[in-house]
């Protein structure tokens, strides 16, 4: 969620007051700013200077934005501040939904059954984790990704994590009921192994307007690059073929497309290398979350095996938090139930293995077929 150019200016201008600094505002959309000595290191400034935020500069102005190294000095200055922050959160009462309509049209089985055991109002924590990734390539792109976890039930409700923000802001906080019973804190391995899992494709789909540019730009070099040796190539052949040249010609002509041909296979190098993709994620901040629910309690059922799990109804999406593939973590539906511990995995968590054929299950074996041992498991799609 990039920062528009208000909010970026009223945040360093909030930073800077916080951090000792002194900021007046000036035409247009600018700050006029005297930092302390630790203010300048950090920030890389003089004493005195001025900072731009929109598309016309203040007479010296620097410009900030969040495409450029800005974000960077700023979390110098932040340092660990606001990295680990707490809120209670009551959105407005709604009315519990039908709980059984509710699970016909969300909890979507092909292949095994469930049943409603109960329905109760919980508290639960959500943990949302805010990530700052980079791309670089011929290009840069920059841009923050929001991972949203129920500690009570493991799901990622992306819907939550997009409406949180707006919420947040017109909620000042409320006082946690002294009788709530919140959820056990996940071990740190827990989260991170989570993240790990979770960001990659999510991130991805955040790059795809970029990564789809960048392969036109590539595609279009190497026409371009293939077209210019071609015709050289094709020339020096031609020559070459003429019936009335001298040998020493076709000789030298044979060195020519050779030496095309490796000037075409560097210059191919260089493309990959100009194009290839570098993505960095770097941890920001967690913002932990304590709400009120409505808490599902879901007997699943697959042949004669049985299990038991849990799912919330989050009022402030007005949705119930899906559990997600517990092999990939991806939101995908409709789920698939395996026979060994009834995980409820997408289509490509229970696909047929490369080397057998036969179909097992990702969640119970990440790494290789438990039929064949074939290797690859969830590397095998990417």
């Amino acid at each position: 969620m990039p920062l528009d150019e208000g909010r970026m200016h009223g945040f360093v201008a909030a930073l800077l007051a916080e951090s000792g600094g002194l900021a007046e505002p000036i035409e247009p959309d600018g700050l006029e700013v005297l930092a302390p000595p630790d203010l300048q290191r950090a920030l890389g400034v003089g004493e005195f200077s001025r900072f731009g935020f929109g598309a016309s500069l203040p007479d010296g102005a620097q410009r900030v934005g969040i495409e450029s190294d800005w974000l960077s000095r700023f979390g110098r200055v932040v340092g660990d501040r606001g990295r680990w922050s707490r809120r209670v959160l009551v959105p407005p009462a709604r009315k519990a939904p039908d709980a059984e309509a509710l699970l016909e049209r969300e909890l979507l089985l092909d292949n095994a059954t469930f049943r409603l055991l109960a329905v109760a109002p919980a508290w639960t924590r959500h943990l949302v984790l805010d990530f700052r990734y980079t791309a670089l390539s011929d290009e840069k792109r920059e841009g923050t990704q929001r991972l949203a976890i129920n500690l009570a039930t493991g799901a990622m409700p992306d819907g939550m994590a997009a409406r949180l923000a707006s919420e947040l802001e017109e909620n000042n906080g409320e006082t946690l009921p002294a009788d709530a019973a919140l959820p056990a804190d996940w071990e740190r391995a827990r989260v991170i192994d989570r993240a790990r899992r979770a960001l990659p494709w999510r991130v991805q789909a955040s790059l795809e307007p970029f990564v789809t540019g960048l392969r036109r730009r590539l595609a279009r070099d190497l026409d371009r690059l293939h077209a210019y040796h071609n015709d050289l190539h094709r020339e020096a052949a031609e020559r070459s073929a003429q019936s009335h040249v001298a040998e020493a010609v076709r000789q030298r002509e044979g060195l020519r497309m050779a030496a095309i041909a490796q000037e075409y296979r560097a210059k191919l190098d260089d493309l990959t290398h100009k194009y290839a993709l570098r993505i960095s994620v770097e941890w920001v901040q967690t913002l932990e979350v304590l709400m009120p629910v409505h808490r599902l309690t879901v007997q699943i059922r697959r042949r004669k095996a049985e299990r038991v799990l849990t799912l919330d109804w989050n009022s402030l999406t007005r949705q119930l938090e899906a559990p997600p593939c517990e092999a990939t973590l991806s939101t995908e539906r409709p789920r698939l139930v395996c026979d060994d511990a009834l995980h409820l995995v997408s289509q490509v968590g229970l696909a047929a293995c490369p080397g057998c054929g036969r179909p097992y299950c990702r969640a119970c074996h990440p790494d290789d077929c438990a039929k064949c041992g074939y290797p690859g498991g969830l590397r095998a799609f990417g």
